[in-house]
């Protein structure tokens, strides 16, 4: 078997076993198989880059920077859908189909009136297209009319299938929900909480968030899935949504099993109690139910208003709100200082779990509300997920009740708090001497996603520092097993753990280092973005306020705080101790190495390519010297045209006489 055949039935073996795991659940090898089958078609691959396939599993793994999302119009319009709240309202629009639906079409088309009821999944909208079985780009809803092209992000999600299954249209775009599993976001949160981050607020702003972010190979880690809905062309493929469900599920999307055909409306008002009453046993968030005629030359013959399908309908579900009381109110401090205002609670269960404590955000949320000690208060969750006061039933208020006085001073080391005009937070600003700030850096410092030091969780370093062995992170490295002997609940088996943990992560890159200091507003994404922009912390350090907003991503607020925070002698000091310890300060790239083709050239790319992604298209081009641009203007000087390049854009080219450049033409102008 020559190598292209190894590699092209390696792609095949793998597409079939992503199906069969994902779709099927129904896998027929081992993880430890598909991980070694995966690194084999990788090494193949990797030997004959001139095979090349943008769909290949391998381009599930692994990550690359998309500095701008190109906006891209629909081919097919993604409308909205109508809204209602109650059964009542749902009825009349019932009535309202049947009287738009003269009794030929109803007697041609469909002997009865039936509807498809899916649960309304609280996710992102994204729309896929597909050429010959393959996916060629995934925008965003957007406004409807255009989205965002984020396929280098989608590529990440293992439900969506890069090649299709069995039998297909030649082209088509399939819609559907980006979302979030319950399970992965508290995982997430969790992650985030023991770094010290803010945590998100909900699995439906988490997911769209996730579908724009620059760094794909983060996308991959969050565990994103795709549940489609919705199948359009330029012909009609299927003769009933619920036929065209079952095929999509063939074809190896995804397709949820609580899709119901209902044949009255008591059927749909059946449907619509039950996952009202059964919602928090899904794995997924959802808000609602969406009914749709079935028959698709009905929905044909209702067509669309301006903005939505006059065939389909979402019911959506009112929040769950129960009361309970509010026993105290305890104030948590962040690393960064940041003091949050939590409510505990009588324990109540809402949308499926119990409930003891709910975040009051800040003192103006508690001001708001007008708590008082013992109050009945409503309780929601946010996105099913997030508990969190919303009133106050003020007539259960006893007349002797005191409201809530947010602190003067910190409930850990009493010191002043501070509260800087135009923030909502009061901070307390002992960075040097109180307990949780110095614990949480610690912990954000050795997180995963910053210096990966394993062996020190949230537990450890608490005991580091009560024991009076680590003030700061520049302590860890100073640290000896001798110190460490006879601490509680440190073993010879962790002991050495943690000092081997502490010793390998001298090895990771500035911009990890840099993450890992803690500066305020300063997140995975800005810590990469400054490290490119400066290569080296004295670089940094020298910036001016002007020079650090210049950098993409980086605002007023962030850029005042990096500036704050380079000339506070301590933090100096600090950083002066991590470098003696070993770590890097400098950006390992060496810019020398780029042969600078492209020196100074702004270029655009536009359209699908066969051998690089976008996103590769645009590294390779900075890695010579050039400019990334996303609209083109008379100082462009070239634009890179793969196929389905905007008719616009061509035509603006030839307006302006700006070089068209193919897929082929760049390799060769970059000689590789």
């Amino acid at each position: 078997m020559s190598e292209h055949d190894k590699i092209h039935a390696l792609r095949q073996e793998l597409h079939d076993h992503n199906y069969r795991y994902y779709i099927l659940d129904n896998p027929i090898i081992k993880d430890f198989e598909f991980d070694q089958k995966l690194k084999e078609l990788q090494a193949l691959e990797n030997a004959h880059p001139e095979l090349f396939d943008p769909n290949s599993p391998t381009q599930r793994v692994g990550g690359g920077l998309t500095k701008n999302f190109e906006t891209v119009a629909h081919q097919f319009p993604m409308y909205s859908l109508d809204n209602s709240y109650s059964f009542e309202e749902l009825k009349m629009w019932i009535e309202r189909i049947k009287k738009r639906l003269n009794e030929d079409a109803l007697e041609l088309f469909a002997p009865e009136l039936n509807f498809n009821c899916e649960l309304k999944y609280d996710g992102a909208s994204i729309s896929l297209k597909y050429k010959g079985g393959r996916l060629v780009r995934a925008l965003t809803r957007g406004d409807g009319v255009q989205g965002d092209d984020v396929t280098q992000n989608i590529k990440k999600i293992k439900t969506v299938p890069l090649v299709l299954q069995g039998e297909y249209p030649d082209e088509f775009e399939i819609r559907g929900e980006i979302v979030l599993p319950k399970d992965a976001f508290e995982a997430l949160n969790r992650k985030r909480q023991e770094a010290g981050e803010s945590l998100f607020m909900n699995p439906r702003n988490t997911a769209s968030g996730t579908l724009k972010l620059q760094d794909s190979s983060i996308v991959a880690e969050r565990g994103l899935q795709c549940i489609v809905y919705a199948m359009v062309s330029e012909q009609t493929v299927y003769t009933s949504q619920y036929e065209m469900l079952s095929r999509a599920k063939k074809m190896g999307f995804y397709v949820a099993d609580t899709a119901q055909l209902c044949r009255s409306v008591e059927e749909v008002e059946s449907y619509i109690n039950y996952w009202d009453t059964h919602r928090s046993n899904l794995p997924f968030e959802i808000d609602g139910v969406v009914v749709k005629v079935d028959t698709i030359q009905l929905q044909e013959q209702l067509g669309f208003t301006a903005k939505a399908p006059r065939w389909a309908m979402a019911y959506k579900f009112k929040a769950e709100q129960v009361l309970t009381k509010l026993l105290s109110v305890s104030y948590q401090v962040g690393r960064t200082g940041a003091i949050t205002p939590v409510a505990n609670l009588q324990p109540v269960l809402v949308a499926g779990t119990t409930v003891k404590r709910a975040s009051l955000h800040n003192a103006d949320q508690i001001e708001k509300l007008d708590l008082h000690l013992g109050d009945t208060v409503f309780l929601e969750k946010g996105g099913e997920i997030i508990p969190k006061v919303t009133g106050v039933d003020r007539s259960k208020r006893k007349s002797d009740s005191k409201p809530i006085e947010f602190p003067n001073y910190c409930p850990e080391c009493q010191t002043p708090l501070v509260r800087k005009e135009g923030e909502a937070q009061h901070y307390c600003p002992n960075e040097e001497s109180c307990p949780p700030q110095i614990t949480g850096r610690i912990q954000h410092f050795c997180s995963r996603k910053a210096m990966d030091v394993e062996g020190i969780g949230e537990e450890t370093a608490v005991l580091l520092v009560q024991e009076g062995l680590i003030k700061n992170v520049a302590d860890l490295y100073a640290l000896s097993a001798d110190q460490l002997t006879g601490i509680p609940r440190l073993g010879d088996l962790s002991i050495q753990n943690l000092l081997e943990g502490i010793e390998k992560s001298k090895s990771q890159p500035f911009q990890k280092v840099l993450f890992g200091l803690g500066i305020r507003y300063v997140g995975e994404t800005v810590a990469k973005k400054l490290v490119k922009a400066f290569e080296t912390i004295e670089c940094i350090q020298e910036a001016t306020i002007e020079e650090l907003e210049a950098i993409d991503d980086v605002g007023q607020r962030i850029a005042e705080s990096v500036f704050s925070y380079l000339r506070v002698e301590d933090n100096k000091h600090l950083i002066h101790r991590l470098r003696l310890a070993g770590l890097h300060f400098e950006s390992t790239s060496n810019n020398n190495e780029q042969d600078g083709t492209l020196a100074g050239k702004k270029i655009v790319v536009s359209g699908v390519f066969e051998r690089f992604g976008r996103n590769e298209i645009k590294d390779l081009i900075e890695q010579h010297g050039g400019e990334n641009s996303s609209s083109i203007s008379s100082k462009t000087d070239y634009i890179i045209a793969g196929d389905q390049m905007g008719p616009s854009k061509k035509a603006k080219a030839e307006q302006l006489g700006i070089p068209l450049l193919s897929e082929n033409e760049f390799i060769e102008m970059l000689g590789i």
